[in-house]
């Protein structure tokens, strides 16, 4: 049964605050038109979610109807983080309450906890909630339901709340338990998703400046290890492999004791140099998988720059104080594991090196959103990642908008239907279980690191190259100050200048015709056609268009013959006309 709607206020929809975003405001005048005693709000990471809850919840304040708040995070430092910010908005609330204090202390209009401290005694919070008129904002509600013990806690002490509003940043879970106070309705398939009342994406975001671009730099390389059967292996980052073997070599990747992840942070050290000329106190961001690579990792750029790194530890009392002196200094570099993932602000984040295994869709778009928060425009944030097929699809899905489904579709065309999901879900944890096992017979014996490509807005950029090589320094140096149109144009301009050297560099025939020099160039022809199938495809994926037809408009557009027959000039053309679909200059049928 639905829970009955909030009583209605009689009041009408009050004025919006100075100085909010366009989508705050948005939001904000939906929030009272709806007056729904539940409120979902989608923003992507950096556009500004704290901002918006706070004016609304100032506002039922000033309305009197609520009298209490409370503030529901996934962490310690986050429910610090909004007391901060609740108390700049007229709010004090206070993030150090106990439950073993059983009330909040004098001067404050409610408390911050965290997701755990509700599920470990909720009735407690129940009593808090129902002694006054309580408005609960929940944040990142997606961990409502991380755990049986959190939902149902959350559900058990705030049922009673007078207003509840939830915000998440991030794609919701792959599983299909329910959100506790997410409305769910079936689609045109009958597959339950779950309802946003207000929806801010990343592609909408980026429009309208309120967001970095961002370029993921990947990075390839030939990897060799030793199994735990004492078998030698070897493989390329970017092979078409089995995920076993995929797996294998990117653990090779990460050791800090080959040469891929210093040369990958050399790489990242000289990006983030060049972002500094424009913004001085740019920092860059290494997220890790464990502990101890993390401090390896932290050492590995003392000996780069000759600056001692920031560590954040999960387990660590002084983490929030580590993560608050690095975010107002001007330091280049912070490892962390887990700590960064989600929710803090430092927006001086401008540099990132994706050096964890963790791989699920939500984890990746909460460690990109830490380096899109904008300060000024033209800020951009780079972030450099291995090139295995699994990070390159989240790459170039960055925009995409999922809802959280509760029922599994049953049609391989849907893009949520996994079917061997389980199975993998039931390796990792016998993976893990025997990790003890494993790691000490598994050996990373070398790695090498090149440079692939970069990929931004759905296209990729650049015909690989070595470490320090003009064609990686092609794109390390580009500007650290540009907005989204004109990293395009700059992405393109390198990259056809890069064709243009490769070109010089081949021996022509001289009695040749310029068709057959082309055509008998048959490793250029293989890469741009890769280039091109995979831009189809993001077109696809964005527009809906079937592959085929995409491929029949840019040969209505750019003449030549099919793909099979087309020159690496014709070629070309169309891969350059699908970058300016993507970035609104002309359109299909144009």
């Amino acid at each position: 049964m639905p829970e009955p709607a909030a009583p209605a206020p009689t009041h009408p929809v009050p004025p919006v605050p100075e100085g909010l975003r366009q989508w705050q405001a948005e939001a904000f005048t939906k929030y009272f038109q709806l007056r729904r005693r539940d409120f979902l709000a989608v923003a992507t990471p950096g556009a500004g979610k704290t901002r918006f809850a706070l004016s609304v919840a100032k506002t039922l304040f000033d309305l009197r109807i609520v009298d209490r708040l409370y503030v529901v995070a996934p962490t310690d430092h986050l429910k610090r983080q909004w007391a901060d910010n609740a108390a700049a908005a007229g709010l004090p609330i206070d993030p150090n309450f106990k439950n073993s204090d059983g009330a909040h202390g004098r001067g404050y209009v409610g408390v911050a906890v965290t997701y755990a401290q509700v599920a470990m005694k909720p009735m407690l919070h129940r009593a808090k909630t129902e002694a006054g008129k309580t408005l609960v904002i929940l944040d990142e509600i997606h961990h409502g339901g991380d755990a049986l013990s959190w939902g149902d806690g959350i559900r058990e002490a705030f049922t009673p709340a007078v207003c509840r509003l939830s915000l998440t940043g991030t794609p919701f879970r792959s599983d299909t338990a329910p959100i506790p106070f997410v409305e769910y309705e079936a689609d045109h398939e009958g597959i339950r998703r779950s309802r946003a009342d207000y929806t801010y994406g990343y592609g909408h975001a980026l429009k309208d400046g309120v967001v970095r671009p961002v370029m993921f730099m990947a990075y390839s390389g030939s990897m060799r290890w030793k199994t735990s059967a004492g078998e030698e292996m070897s493989a390329g980052l970017a092979d078409l492999v089995t995920k076993d073997v995929t797996a294998q070599a990117w653990r090779t990747a990460l050791n800090p004791e080959g040469e891929w992840i210093p040369a990958v942070l050399a790489a990242a050290d000289k990006r983030l140099e060049e972002v500094r000329r424009a913004v001085p106190d740019a920092g860059g961001l290494v997220i890790a998988t464990d502990h101890v690579t993390a401090r390896a990792y932290a050492g590995i750029l003392k000996r780069i720059t000759g600056e001692s790194a920031t560590i954040v530890l999960s387990d660590d009392k002084k983490a929030s104080k580590a993560i608050e002196d690095f975010s107002a200094g001007s330091s280049r570099w912070m490892v962390a594991v887990r700590m960064v993932s989600e929710g803090v602000d430092v927006p001086r984040l401008s540099v990132g090196v994706y050096a964890t295994s963790t791989s699920t869709p939500l984890f990746f778009a909460q460690a990109v959103g830490r380096y899109v928060r904008m300060r000024r425009r033209g800020e951009t944030a780079s972030i450099f990642l291995p090139s295995v097929p699994v990070l390159m699809a989240l790459a170039n899905e960055m925009e995409a908008e999922r809802d959280h489904a509760l029922d599994r579709p049953t049609e391989p065309t849907d893009p949520d239907f996994i079917p061997e999901e389980e199975l993998m879900d039931e390796a990792n944890r016998e993976e893990k279980a025997s990790d003890s096992l494993t790691r000490a017979s598994f050996e990373a014996l070398d790695s090498q690191a090149s440079f692939d490509k970069v990929l931004f807005d759905g296209a990729e950029f650049g015909l690989g190259g070595d470490v320090g090589s003009a064609e990686e320094m092609d794109f390390l140096g580009i500007p650290g100050l540009l907005d989204a149109e004109q990293v395009n144009e700059l992405l393109r301009k390198r990259q056809h200048e890069q064709i243009r050297r490769q070109s010089s560099r081949q021996p022509q025939d001289a009695g040749a015709d310029a068709e057959f020099e082309e055509s008998v160039d048959h490793r250029r022809i293989k890469e741009l056609r890769g280039q091109l199938s995979k831009s189809v495809s993001a077109w696809a994926a964005r527009s809906g268009m079937a592959h085929g037809v995409i491929h029949s408009e840019l040969r209505r557009l750019t003449g030549g013959p099919a793909v099979a027959q087309a020159s690496a000039s014709q070629l070309e053309a169309r891969i350059a006309r699908l970058q300016d679909w993507f970035v609104g200059r002309g359109k299909p049928g144009a």
